[in-house]
This record gives C-alpha cells, sequence and structure tokens, in this order.
C-alpha cells in the first residue's frame, strides 16, 4: 500500500534523498502558476518519476484536506522506517560524540515534525521515542518536519527505559527536562555523549524514565508560563547543546 506525503518542502527532501521510494508525483493542474510547483515537475520528469496532473479535490481528498501545497507524493513504503533493532548500528556509526534526542509522550504529529526539523537542525544523530503512547511518523509528521523526517532516523522503542539504560551502558549521559529540578539547561555540561529527553508539555517525562536520567534540567522561565510547548523546549534544549560544543572546539 503506497504511503502519501505531501508539501513542498518534504517533497522536495524526497526527491533529493530518496527518490527511488516515489511511485508517483501528483500535482494540482495549476501547478504552472507556482516556480517551486513547476520546479517540483521538472525534477521528477527529469528522473523520470511519473507525474500526474489532478484537481485539488483529488489532493484534497488523498491529506483528508491538510494544506498539501499543490503536491502529493506516493511512495512505495513508509517514510524512513527504523526499528529498535537498527539504533546500536546507528549509533556504531557515529562519527564523533553522540547527540541524540529522547521524546516520551509527544502525541501530536504536528510537535514531532516540529520536533523532527529543530534536531536535524541542531545535528541530532537519531530520535527515539517509544513506541505506545508517541506520534508515529504519519504524512502531517514529515510535512512539518520540512524535510528531516527523510535524513534522521526516528526510532520508536518498545521499553524506552531499557533502552536509555542501553544508552548510558555505550557512555551516553541522559539529561531529562523537568520542573522537578533547580539545576538550569545553562548550567549544565552538554560537551560530551548526550541524549536529552524531551516529555510532553502537560505531563511531562512519565516517572521511570525521569528516575533513569542521569541529570535533570529545566528551563529558566521568567514569565507566568511554567513550561513550553514540547517542540519550542526542544530547540532551546537541542541548541544550548550546540553553543556549548561550539564553544569548546
Amino acid at each position: 500500500m503506497s504511503s502519501a506525503i505531501f508539501g513542498m518542502h518534504a517533497v522536495f527532501s524526497l526527491l533529493e534523498n530518496n527518490r527511488d521510494n516515489i511511485e508517483e508525483v501528483l500535482l494540482q493542474d495549476n501547478y504552472k502558476k507556482n516556480k517551486n510547483l513547476t520546479s517540483i515537475f521538472n525534477i521528477a520528469k527529469e528522473h523520470r518519476i511519473r507525474v500526474t496532473i489532478v484537481p485539488r479535490k483529488k489532493l484534497d481528498d488523498l491529506c483528508s484536506k491538510a494544506n498539501h501545497q499543490g503536491v502529493v507524493c506516493l511512495t512505495s513504503k513508509p517514510q524512513n522506517q527504523y526499528s529498535e533493532n537498527d539504533l546500536e548500528s546507528i549509533l556504531e556509526n557515529i562519527d564523533g560524540q553522540p547527540f541524540l534526542l529522547i521524546l516520551d509522550q509527544i502525541t501530536d504529529p504536528h510537535n514531532l515534525g516540529a520536533c523532527l526539523r529543530t534536531a536535524a537542525a541542531a545535528g541530532v544523530q537519531a530520535v527515539i521515542a517509544p513506541k505506545d503512547g508517541s506520534a508515529s511518523l504519519t504524512s502531517v509528521a514529515a510535512k512539518v518536519s520540512c524535510g528531516a523526517a527523510d535524513t534522521l532516523p526516528y526510532i520508536q522503542v518498545t521499553n524506552l527505559s531499557r533502552t536509555m539504560k542501553m544508552l548510558q551502558e555505550r557512555g551516553i549521559w541522559i539529561t531529562g527536562t523537568s520542573l522537578d529540578t533547580e539545576t538550569s539547561i545553562y548550567d549544565a555540561d552538554f560537551k560530551g555523549a548526550i541524549a536529552i529527553v524531551v516529555g510532553s508539555e502537560g505531563s511531562g517525562m512519565r516517572r521511570l524514565v525521569k528516575e533513569n536520567c542521569d541529570f535533570l534540567v529545566k528551563i529558566p522561565i521568567p514569565g507566568e508560563m511554567e513550561s513550553l510547548n514540547a517542540s519550542v523546549a526542544t530547540g532551546v534544549c537541542l541548541f544550548e547543546v550546540v553553543r556549548q560544543r561550539s564553544l569548546s572546539k
């Protein structure tokens, strides 16, 4: 069964990174009025990928009326699938200090896509989440990720606490974000092998996940808000790691 990937950034990324997986590109019938859609048409034709021109309603139906931006790719398999069996080989092939993101209880595909986009921009090598209670890599998540879903491994694991212990055995320090600490992210040391854990903005990390962290830190918020949106918190934490590592070079 084909998987539908939609949105200009997501489709451009597929054409660049995973074009062998594309079965067909569907373009809205007024595509010539948009230079990006025209570029997608030309790239697809250059690589001999089938292009079909369709009315907007066809794309609306395929995407359940989501904002497809006039283009849908039908792919031969779901987007960038990894299993927990792939994690060890990914870790073994990391060049330099591991930098991982763990997402606990992120159920909204928009939040997931935004976290993936931020993680890719920060240089994270893999994103890990539990299979239960987490968003999967849907077409919506792929669109919001703006291409990150094609290049950044998203690995859903059966037992997150067990996976965290495996990472620790490999020398990776795990730092969770929590309101139950006085330690600021700006006082933490992120220069070594690190995994950052971000929970949902509502309930945060689950108890066992929190207990399996080596350190807990919080984002100082001087205003009246107690917490940030998960994708915003992810960006703050990941780019603090980037900042510290750039200073240590």
